[in-house]
């Protein structure tokens, strides 16, 4: 392998502004892909598409039943009286002719009906008395919409399947429809529902994402000025892995992965672990540029040297993001993608773009007239190139510190290795413990307005979480049908505290029929002819499918999954005993049980997807080196660092949610990083002779201070997730900085003495054997000459 990077090398060295042309002209072509990329937020980012789970939910119930509901909730004194339903009625009527508008539903269009039953006329009463009275005559018409004489709600319907813009349009349209209708100022005027809250949150998402970004770029400035000013132009890194982010925004929109809550979170961490690359290509180019003085051997030795052993780490670290493949759970997978996608475009910025500009700096600083003044004028020796020994300053003060850490943890190896597994074991155990966080509601930004409005609504309404069965029939028309609906529902409201009403065609059948089920089809499908089409519809489609709502409540909030799994089951149980007529078919879905499965999949899979991660490493290290003692180094630590991890979580009090689930497959991809060059850097100072404590002390010196800037960055890098608006990407960054801080104490206090007692014990066999082999063979001789 090094011998194919040291001809990439010879490459680089030899076409360094063909290299930086080229660059230059993968920027423009990322600019074009990344207008591809699209926000998405639905129900495909959760739940794949060839899943029967999907196929139920968005084939039968979203895009045939489903519909949503932006809410316009009035609150105020008394809105009980004619002024007030007047500007109701204004806004109800604009709105009735808004493009993707199903239909509106407000208390004014409600009294009309009643008052055209009462009298013949289709108008509004001109007096507060008639509105009163007629209002208070009929608490099951308007007991929903006018839960109290302070507050009442205004429904504008559109289909479940309509796109982002469109929701976007009827909230804008509704918006200008309030102000048209002239309400009074005394009354306060909220648009609110989830459609509004969707939209909301993808603005944030939108506007969180730059600010996000930003933050990592000035953390990096100030940790390489702290932990990397030892080298020159120590800010390089920082463009050069910004030049990878740029690629990865270009190939995410090509390839179609789109933007969601979970892989914006990606971009901070792609800074963090793609920036350890730029800072390992560019100390040791410093290094061979001190060690040897010319640039073109300095270019040659870094490629060939350090190329591999950052490649192998990339690969260790694409294994440990691969098992993020193993998730059901699109938006998982999607955050899989990138982040492999991502790595690797800042490897070759690295290799690439950085290594050339940094010898190109090299060489115009030589040339620099100022800088051949200076040398001439500061005594001769004075403008040789320090020596690694002679340099001075925190890498030195770094590299004591880590030699003395060595010393002190092989001189204790069984102390130390013996309490690190007790601390694993530990938070193992504890991690078992780590409640999951299942209210979507707590991921946002909780002062958010569009949230604190959907609150607003659901602590004066009541929660709108449902059970929605998809009823399969020969003939909607069938009476047996319609009667074991009606009855299933009154014995499900009746029997379950958690289901608080039922919705169906049958209540607008009875309706229409004096309060019972017609006998005949015929009967009933001359009452389906005076239903009006946008009523019936939400209840039937075609002649062979019905929809049954059970209102749950606020089911996610109050009795979590658990809960709707449980209200989930009785619903299948009380179907069995209470079984629907020969020819229907039952099938329960909805946003419930979609969400249900979802949070299943994200936090059940979790301690399988860390398992392959391990697996995939340990076997990758294996075909890499054919060495089992160098496969399983760096693997134990980072097996460390999960229960350390689990403990964290324990402590911390934070929850499993999306994007903490898969921390054990990033504390594998990112921690096993430094374990890999640790241990790169050791075995080549043993190959040139060195003993093993040797080896380590030579290792910890010269590559240790690049490491811990390297995690210094990446821990900054994770930081700025902690300033993130949305509760679930700071969580996930706290415990992901805690991670890779335990990442580097068990790179420097784990690994050496596991590598020394591994290694020396490995020696000792094989010196054994070799001891053997010579005696045996020494036997054979004397046996041959008797």
């Amino acid at each position: 392998m090094k011998k194919s990077f040291e001809k990439l090398g010879f490459f680089i060295q030899n076409n360094r502004f063909s290299v930086l042309l080229i660059a230059f002209l993968c920027i423009i072509i990322a600019t074009q892909g990344a207008q591809l990329i699209e926000m998405k937020s639905g129900t495909e980012t959760f739940v794949g598409k060839d899943s029967s789970l999907y196929q139920d939910f968005d084939h039968l119930y979203q895009n045939i039943f489903q519909t949503q509901s932006i809410v316009v909730m009035v609150e105020g004194n008394d809105v009980e009286n004619a002024d007030l339903m007047k500007s109701v009625d204004r806004l109800e009527h604009q709105l009735q002719v808004t493009d993707g508008v199903i239909e509106t539903t407000s208390p004014a269009s409600l009294i009309k009906k009643v008052n055209y039953q009462m009298t013949g006329r289709y108008a509004l009463p001109e007096t507060n008395g008639e509105i009163k009275a007629i209002i208070d005559g009929n608490p099951a018409i308007f007991g929903q919409i006018i839960p109290d004489n302070t507050h009442m709600l205004i429904s504008v319907v559109m289909a479940g399947s309509a796109s982002d813009k469109t929701q976007q349009d009827i909230i804008t349209a509704t918006e200008e429809a309030v102000s048209f209708a002239d309400f009074s100022p005394s009354y306060n005027i909220i648009v609110t529902g989830d459609p509004a809250f969707q939209i909301s949150m993808n603005k944030e998402m939108n506007s969180s994402m730059g600010i996000l970004l930003g933050l990592s770029a000035i953390f990096m400035v100030i940790v390489l000025l702290l932990v990397f000013k030892h080298v020159r132009w120590c800010l390089l890194p920082l463009p050069v892995v910004l030049l990878g982010i740029v690629y990865t925004f270009g190939a995410m929109g090509y390839v179609g992965i789109p933007m969601s809550m979970v892989s914006m979170s990606a971009f901070p961490i792609l800074i963090g672990v793609g920036i350890d690359y730029a800072i390992q290509f560019h100390n040791r180019l410093e290094e061979e540029l001190q060690d040897k003085g010319n640039k073109t051997t300095a270019v040659i030795e870094t490629v060939k040297h350090t190329g591999p052993a950052v490649l192998i780490a990339l690969a260790m670290t694409a294994l440990g993001f691969f098992s993020l493949f193993t998730s059901t759970v699109p938006m998982i997978q999607d955050f899989g993608k990138l982040l492999m996608i991502g790595i690797v475009m800042c490897y070759l910025s690295s290799i690439f773009v950085g290594v050339v500009t940094l010898s190109l700096f090299d060489s115009y600083s030589d040339k620099n007239p100022l800088r051949k003044i200076a040398n001439k004028i500061k005594p001769a020796d004075s403008g040789k190139k320090k020596k690694p020994e002679e340099e001075s300053g925190s890498d030195r003060l770094i590299g004591r510190v880590l030699q003395k850490t060595t010393d002190l943890t092989i001189k204790y190896d069984v102390i130390v290795l013996g309490i690190a597994c007790l601390l694993c074991f530990g938070g193992l155990f504890l991690d078992q413990s780590v409640p999951i966080q299942t209210d979507v509601q707590t991921f946002v930004p909780q002062a958010m307005p569009a949230l604190l409005d959907l609150k607003h609504m659901g602590n004066i309404m009541g929660g709108n979480d449902e059970l929605n069965l998809i009823i399969k029939v020969e003939d909607t028309a069938n009476p047996d049908v319609l009667k074991w609906i009606d009855k299933f529902s009154d014995h499900e409201v009746a029997t379950s505290s958690h289901i608080y009403s039922a919705s169906s065609i049958v209540s607008l059948v009875k309706e229409r029929n004096e309060g019972v089920i017609p006998d005949t089809s015929q009967e009933i499908e001359n009452i389906y002819s005076k239903i009006p089409e946008a009523q019936k519809d939400r209840y039937m489609y075609g002649k062979n499918m019905l929809l049954l709502n059970f209102n749950i409540g606020n089911a996610v909030s109050d009795i979590k999954v658990t809960g709707i799994k449980e209200l989930t089951n009785i619903v299948k149980q009380d179907m069995q005993w209470m079984p629907a007529p020969p020819g229907t078919m039952v099938t329960i879905t909805g946003n419930s049980v979609v969400f249900i499965e979802v949070i299943t999949a994200l936090t059940s899979g979790r301690v399988a997807m860390t398992f392959l991660g391990l697996v995939l490493v340990l076997i990758g290290l294996f075909v890499v080196y054919r060495d089992w003692v160098k496969a399983l180094v760096p693997v134990i630590p980072m097996v460390i660092v999960i229960g350390w991890s689990g403990g964290v979580m324990s402590y911390l009090n934070i929850s499993y949610t999306p994007l903490t689930a898969t921390l054990g497959a990033l504390i594998l991809g990112v921690g096993s990083e430094y374990a890999i060059l640790m241990m790169e850097r050791y075995f080549e100072e043993k190959d040139k002779g060195q003993s093993p404590m040797e080896a380590i002390h030579m290792a910890s010196a010269k590559i240790g201070s690049a490491i811990v800037a390297s995690g210094a960055t990446t821990v900054f890098g994770f930081m700025a997730l902690m300033a993130s608006p949305f509760p679930m990407i700071a969580d996930f960054g706290m415990v992901t900085v805690i991670d890779v801080v335990l990442a580097l104490l068990a790179t420097f206090i784990v690994f050496p003495p596991l590598i020394i007692i591994l290694d020396t014990w490995r020696d000792k066999r094989k010196g054994f054997r070799t001891a053997n082999k010579e005696t045996e063979t020494k036997k054979q001789i004397k046996g041959a000459e008797i």
